[in-house]
């Protein structure tokens, strides 16, 4: 993800925007994009901050979340569903998850659910 442009050069924008240069020019005279200048301004007005938004992060997980009880009792129920399964018993139930979704939710509560035991040594690697 690209990296914010410094406060300064925000601020910079916004205050020649606010001696009456146009947004578009002092997009042109400080090398920013014309949008960039737009939702400054506003951003500015609306909430006297230019300061950039946190950027990234997780912001879906918590539709998933709402059904972990749910989830979490399927699985205690029948602990060697396949992920695929459990997307097909949340279907039922009329809640929508993709296999992705499922896996991250896992992944979050630190829960492996292996299908197959652990290989024996071969009796070469015992040599």
């Amino acid at each position: 993800m690209a990296k914010a442009l410094s406060v300064d050069l925000r601020h910079r924008v916004v205050a020649a925007i606010a001696e009456g240069m146009s947004r578009r020019q002092a997009a042109a005279r400080f090398g920013v994009s014309a949008a960039s200048a737009v939702r400054w301004h506003q951003r500015f007005k609306a909430s006297g901050t230019v300061a950039p938004s946190r950027q990234g992060g997780d912001r879906r997980s918590g539709r998933i979340e709402a059904y972990s009880e749910v989830i979490l009792g399927l699985v205690t129920e029948t602990p060697d569903m396949t992920l695929a399964e459990l997307r097909e018993r949340l279907k039922e139930r009329r809640v929508s998850a993709g296999i992705g979704t499922l896996w991250r939710f896992f992944k979050r509560r630190r829960i492996t659910l292996k299908k197959r035991r652990r290989m024996r040594l071969s009796s070469n690697a015992a040599m």
